[in-house]
Parts: C-alpha cells; sequence; structure tokens
C-alpha cells in the first residue's frame, strides 16, 4: 500500500498535469462560454459551450502519466500492478475532483437564475434530470474513461509500438465508420435513439462506467510486459 501511494505523490509531484491545467481550462472555457451567453440577445435560457474540455484534456493526462513516469517507477523498484494502481487512484482523485467541481457550479446556478442571465455552463437540464449525485457521478465516470482511453494508449505504445498503435487506432476509426454504415442503411437510428432515451441519464452514467472498467483493464494488459 506504501508503494502505491507513492506512485500517487510521484503523479501528483507536477501539480500541472493533475490539477492546474484542467482547472485552467475549466476557468477558461467556463470565463469564455458565460461572456458568449452574456452577449446573446436572449432571456430564454442558454446552455453549455465548452464545459467538457477538461475532462477531454484527461486523455492526454493518461498519456503523459504513463510516459512520465513508468521508467522513473521501475527504477524504484515499483512493479507494474504497483504503479498501474497508483496511476489510476490518481486519475480517480482528478476526476472526483472534476466532478464535485461541476457540482458545485451546478448547484450554484441553480440558485443564481443562471448566474442571473439565464446561463448554463455546469447545470445541463437534460443532464440533472436524475438530480446532483447521478451528474457527479457521470462527471466524473467521463472524466475517468478518457483517462483510461489514454493510458490505454500509452500503455499499448510503450509495449508495441507506434506502428501498433496506429494500425489499432485505424482499425477503430473502421469499425465505428462501418457500425454508423450499417446503421443508416438497415435505418436503425430511430432504434438507437430510442435506446439511448429509455436509459436515461442513469443508464448513460453507468455505461460510460462499464467502458471505464473495460479501458481500464485493458490499460494493465500491456502494461505488465512494458519495458520501463
Amino acid at each position: 500500500m506504501s508503494r502505491i501511494g507513492t506512485v500517487v505523490r510521484m503523479q501528483f509531484v507536477n501539480r500541472w498535469t493533475f490539477i492546474w491545467i484542467p482547472l485552467i481550462i475549466l476557468g477558461g472555457t467556463f470565463v469564455i462560454t458565460l461572456l458568449i451567453h452574456w452577449m446573446i440577445p436572449t432571456d430564454d435560457p442558454k446552455f453549455g459551450g465548452g464545459a467538457q474540455a477538461p475532462m477531454w484534456y484527461m486523455l492526454s493526462a493518461g498519456i503523459m502519466a504513463m510516459a512520465a513516469t513508468f521508467p522513473f517507477s521501475q527504477a524504484m523498484s515499483i512493479t507494474r500492478r504497483e504503479f498501474y494502481i497508483g496511476t489510476m487512484t490518481a486519475g480517480a482523485i482528478t476526476s472526483g475532483i472534476m466532478a464535485l467541481v461541476f457540482i458545485i457550479g451546478g448547484l450554484i446556478e441553480d440558485a443564481t437564475n443562471g448566474w442571473s442571465f439565464n446561463s448554463y455552463f455546469f447545470r445541463l437540464d437534460w443532464l440533472w434530470q436524475a438530480g446532483a449525485v447521478i451528474a457527479g457521478i457521470f462527471y466524473f465516470a467521463l472524466t475517468m474513461l478518457l483517462f483510461s482511453m489514454g493510458l490505454f494508449f500509452a500503455t499499448v505504445y510503450r509495449r508495441w509500438g507506434a506502428p501498433v498503435l496506429t494500425i489499432g487506432l485505424v482499425s477503430l476509426g473502421l469499425v465505428l465508420v462501418g457500425v454508423v454504415f450499417l446503421i443508416t442503411k438497415f435505418e436503425l437510428w430511430g432504434g438507437v435513439a430510442q435506446f439511448f432515451m429509455n436509459a436515461g441519464v442513469t443508464g448513460l452514467t453507468f455505461m460510460l462506467l462499464g467502458l471505464t472498467v473495460a479501458f481500464a483493464a485493458a490499460a494493465y494488459l500491456p502494461l505488465r510486459r512494458s519495458t520501463p
């Protein structure tokens, strides 16, 4: 357990990667969004505007968490399992902070009528239908999913190199295009939309959690045989 804690502290040595850069991105997009909403000449509610930007940054944070500290951890005789658990814990801490900020921001927007001019950056109406707790879990799951994806890509690169990672990404793109083609060809978009509507925010949140677990588990497999 102490070695896992060492990995967590190691990841947070550079607080810019896990704390300050995500918060700067969040603060910047928040200010820009509020200014844009303030300039829109309507009293109708205005939603969104880049709130997901810091979450997408976590994709690169997952990559940097592997590239920057893995060789150093191996020099300290930390096992790959300990490095993996510690790194995922660091990602979960940042994801939890991000979710907490979004919950607090959403509650403030609800109490102030959208900063007094119907501007909603944190509190997306469709997402908060299931309440603040589910919204917070959704934000956590989405942030953690992107972090896990970044870590997975980094471990694949570390284990097999750029050619395999590139081929894998291209193959994934082709599969997605194929799925979209089949859905379009057989006119299934209505059924897909109905599925997500029936699932609701709660169902979508647990889907994200499931994908997070899948990518997190997949990231550990190549890490077990990765060279420093």
